[in-house]
C-alpha cells in the first residue's frame, strides 16, 4: 500500500495541548493519554514515567505520542491543561469569611483521601524534578487562583474588604499554610487548620494588610502638604 492509500491520522491535526476540541477521536485519545499519565505518576512517580509506559497503558502508538506531545513533559503539561478545562467555580457563601473557609476546606478535602490526593501530589512531586512540569503546574494554579479572586471582588463590593485589596494575594494566603504542611513539612492537615487559616486571612484583610503596594506606600507617606 502506498502513502496515498493510507488513511489520514486524525491526531496529525490535533489541537495544541491545552486547546479545546469537544468530542471525537482526538478528545478520546487525549483523555486516554491523560489517564495513563496520571496512573504512571501515582503508581511509579515522575522518574519512571516513560513514553513506552504511556503508550502501553493508553493504547496510543508511540509515534502518535511523539508527534502529538513530543515528550513525557508535553504529555504531563497537557494532562494539567485538561484538568484546568473543567467548570470549577469558587464558592459563593454570601460572606468573605464563609468563602475563605470553603476554599481552605476544599484544599484539605482534596488531600485528606489518599486515593484522591495521589494525582495532585504526584504532579507537585514532578514539578520539583522537571522545569516543564513546574511551569505547567504554575499555569494550572494561576488559573485556579484567578477564578478564586471573585470571592474578594464580591467582598469589596459588599463592603467587607477595603477597596484595592489584592485579591490574588488573599486567595493564595488562605491556602499557603496548608500547602506548607502538605508538601514541605509533611504534617497532617484538617478542618480545624483550614478554619484557622481562613480566620487569619480574614482578619488580615479587614486590617488592610492586603492593600496593593502602591496604596500602602501612599498611606505610609501621609497626606500631601
Amino acid at each position: 500500500m502506498n502513502a496515498s492509500q493510507n488513511p489520514p491520522d486524525p491526531d496529525e491535526t490535533a489541537p495544541a495541548p491545552g486547546s479545546r476540541r469537544p468530542g471525537g477521536r482526538t478528545a478520546r485519545t487525549r483523555a486516554a493519554v491523560r489517564d495513563a499519565v496520571l496512573t504512571g505518576l501515582t503508581e511509579h512517580g515522575y522518574p519512571a514515567l516513560t513514553v513506552e509506559y504511556v503508550a502501553e497503558h493508553s493504547g496510543v502508538h508511540k509515534t502518535t505520542l511523539y508527534r502529538r506531545w513530543g515528550s513525557v513533559e508535553g504529555m504531563l503539561a497537557d494532562a494539567l491543561a485538561l484538568a484546568g478545562e473543567d467548570r470549577w467555580e469558587a464558592p459563593d457563601t454570601g460572606s468573605l469569611g464563609g468563602d475563605l473557609r470553603a476554599l481552605a476546606r476544599e484544599v484539605v478535602d482534596s488531600f485528606a483521601d489518599p486515593a484522591r490526593a495521589a494525582a495532585p501530589t504526584a504532579f507537585v512531586a514532578a514539578a520539583f524534578q522537571s522545569r516543564e512540569a513546574a511551569d505547567s503546574l504554575r499555569a494550572f494554579y494561576e488559573e485556579r487562583f484567578r477564578r478564586c479572586e471573585s470571592v474578594v471582588d464580591r467582598a469589596v463590593a459588599r463592603g467587607e474588604a477595603p477597596a484595592g485589596t489584592d485579591a490574588g494575594a488573599v486567595v493564595r494566603a488562605v491556602s499557603a499554610p496548608l500547602f506548607l504542611r502538605l508538601f514541605v513539612t509533611r504534617e497532617p492537615v484538617d478542618t480545624a487548620l483550614a478554619d484557622q487559616a481562613a480566620r487569619t486571612v480574614l482578619a488580615a484583610v479587614r486590617a488592610g494588610a492586603f492593600g496593593r503596594e502602591e496604596e500602602r506606600a501612599d498611606t505610609a507617606a501621609g497626606p500631601a502638604v
